[in-house]
């Protein structure tokens, strides 16, 4: 007879120890990932319940993003660290750990302004921003949300037009943008435009928030992502050369693939909000007592700790599987959308339901859950409401367009 050998037990530490999530990784990705949690735990969670609190984010924080190396990291040259999109991904996970504001930034930065800029810029344009963002010493945000137009940018109301004749004549800026993350710490926003050039369609242009006519006016009394910057941005007449405009940017085709980059960072950072809030609920339950017992110690706390265990892991389980296919071949947006529909549904639903084992002190900023529920209201929004996401994945069932 022979015998089986048992692997013991590991011990579990976290949640996601449960799914030997680091099996799944190289050296490299589980070293991005070491490293941009120290930062989290060392330089941001101490510090985010004042900055959500007085509704703030301080602007020097963006050269320590670039010191990181994760602004525009997935992008190659110019500054930029060149990693994969699974690298990428672990990294806003960790950042969203700390707060979505944290990596909200990110995203904005590197996957949206970056990323116009990197695949639709001219040399000269790359080559005078990139490097910059990528250090942090420059801000960028993307103008594309309009007050009227969010899941139809199409029917945006900015619009470009040309103060002259020929290639090389002035374009004009008129239109109003909103809920703009970054707008009022920028130092150049992407802004797309309906034309008027003869060709029509829609535009992207460089703007320097210094020009004459931009404004940008802060949102305040939001009830989530305090520790981010949101604003409203107004083009009174801006005028700028022809060289502003993005060469290779043609048709709403363009802002919205730099909406998947930035919702692909959302598909594992949401995870990090759901996995700070069911960690630090795990510990709160070992050290409360009730009725003489901890908390933990009850069969229905332990059934909401092992669903909420087991929909997290199924989580990041579906985003690296999206992250090694965009890097292999390249991800669709019908893909991006099963992961960010799925991930920041579960994660809302995690936060929330960790907020409840918390009681009373669920309600304080002491404690995470709730500061991330509110948070993820706003990504469950933001780069596509859930339910354009759903109707994404039934127009690729079906191939009827219902939101048409």
């Amino acid at each position: 007879m022979s015998s089986t050998a048992v692997r013991p037990a590991p011990t579990i530490s976290a949640p996601l120890d449960l799914f030997d999530i680091d099996r799944l990784l190289d050296e490299d990705e589980r070293d991005i990932a070491g490293t941009v949690r120290k930062f989290v735990d060392t330089r941001l969670k101490p510090n985010v319940e004042q900055w959500f609190e007085s509704a703030t984010l301080p602007r020097e924080l963006a050269k320590e993003f670039g010191e990181l190396g994760v602004l525009g990291m997935h992008l190659q040259g110019y500054g930029c660290a060149g990693t994969s999109a699974v690298s990428y991904g672990l990294a806003c996970m960790e950042l969203e750990a700390g707060d979505s504001g944290f990596r909200s930034f990110v995203s904005v930065q590197g996957s949206l302004s970056m990323f116009s800029i990197y695949a639709y810029g001219s040399e000269e344009q790359k080559n005078e921003w990139l490097p910059k963002l990528a250090a942090g010493e420059a801000i960028g945000c993307f103008g594309l949300t309009e007050p009227d137009f969010g899941s139809n940018p199409a029917g945006m109301r900015t619009r470009a037009r040309r103060d002259g004749t020929g290639e090389n004549a002035d374009w004009l800026l008129n239109g109003t943008k909103m809920w703009i993350t970054n707008g009022n710490l920028a130092d150049v926003a992407t802004i797309w435009a309906q034309t008027d050039d003869g060709s029509g369609g829609i535009r992207g242009f460089l703007v320097p928030t210094n020009t004459p006519g931009f404004t940008a006016n802060e949102i305040h009394r939001k009830l989530s992502l305090r520790a981010s910057v949101t604003s409203e941005l107004v083009l009174d007449n801006v005028r700028l050369p022809a060289s502003a405009q993005l060469p290779h940017a043609e048709g709403l085709s363009a802002p919205l693939s730099c909406l998947n980059e930035a919702r692909f960072g959302i598909v594992f950072g949401a995870l990090g909000a759901a996995r700070d809030s069911l960690e630090t609920t795990i510990a709160y339950t070992q050290s409360r007592e009730v009725f003489d017992r901890p908390l933990s110690s009850y069969q229905l706390t332990q059934e909401k700790l092992a669903n909420m265990t087991l929909e997290l892991g199924k989580g990041v389980l579906l985003a690296l599987h999206l992250g090694r296919i965009k890097d292999a071949d390249g991800v669709r947006p019908e893909q991006v959308s099963l992961g960010k529909l799925n991930n920041v549904r579960e994660a809302i639903n995690i936060a929330r339901e960790c907020r409840t084992l918390l009681g009373g002190s669920g309600i304080t900023l002491e404690y995470s859950p709730l500061r991330h529920a509110n948070n993820l209201e706003s990504v469950l929004t933001y780069e596509g409401t859930s339910e354009m996401h759903m109707l994404a994945i039934g127009k690729a069932l079906t191939g009827h367009a219902a939101f048409r």
